[in-house]
């Protein structure tokens, strides 16, 4: 499989220059295998770039500007698109090859493959199967290592539950008990709380009664007064005269 990037040597365009440049340099740091092939020299190259590019990846003017990569016939895509990949850590798959073993993205595929299925990629064989000639343990091949141990939690965690379930019974029943006791003991009080009642009367009507004799008391002084008064008043009238 060979990279093909098409590229302008000699556009004026600041902008296309430095998009090939990216494209070109970051290839060369992955250590990709690429050809260049000019379009502005050679019109063969331009035409095949122009009649390969998907309809859908064509600008509004139909025209497509470089730098556009492919994968042998394979349409892979433009700059943006590439931009895009290597941003993602994906330019491998975006250039249709494997990725080497330790990159990013061979990693990232590691990672979202044992998500997927729960198999890790050196337990399976050649055609993508799981490998019977490598002893994993089923659990941990789904991904349920930790299944047994939670059944056995959850069962004891029940034993623990029906044996509280007893002792708040147990509470229950001393509980009764004592409230029928309590219905007793107050069942032999209800004499008492009569006596109290008649008790309460008779200190009412004493405190009616005080109080009458105070407000007597008050109406004795208060003719008292006047008794007073009036008789102040004849005593200057008798010595005005």
């Amino acid at each position: 499989m060979v990279i093909k990037v098409f590229l302008a040597s000699s556009s004026g365009s600041t902008a296309i220059k430095k998009k090939q440049q990216d494209v070109v340099a970051f290839l060369e740091a992955l250590k990709v295998d690429y050809t260049q092939l000019d379009i502005a020299c050679n019109e063969e190259n331009r035409m095949w770039m122009r009649q390969n590019v998907p309809e859908e990846k064509k600008p509004a003017n139909g025209i497509p500007l470089p730098p556009q990569i492919f994968n042998e016939e394979s349409y892979c895509g433009d700059y943006e698109t590439f931009f895009d990949a290597k941003e993602d850590n994906s330019v491998y798959s975006f250039l249709g090859l494997p990725p080497p073993p330790g990159s990013k993205e061979a990693v990232k595929a590691e990672e979202e493959q044992i998500v997927e299925n729960g198999t890790h990629p050196e337990e399976t064989n050649a055609e993508g199967n799981p490998d019977d000639s490598i002893e994993v343990p089923v659990e941990e091949r789904n991904g349920d290592a930790h299944g047994k141990a939670e059944q056995v939690h959850a069962a004891d965690e029940e034993e623990e539950g029906e044996g509280g379930g007893e002792e708040e019974e147990g509470e229950a029943a001393g509980e009764t008990a004592d409230d029928e006791a309590t219905e007793e003991d107050t069942a032999g009080d209800e004499a008492p709380v009569e006596e109290t009642a008649e008790v309460s009367e008779d200190t009412e009507a004493h405190a009616e009664e005080e109080e009458q004799e105070e407000a007597d008391d008050d109406r004795e002084e208060e003719e008292l007064r006047q008794l007073e008064e009036e008789e102040e008043a004849e005593a200057q009238e008798e010595e005005a005269e």
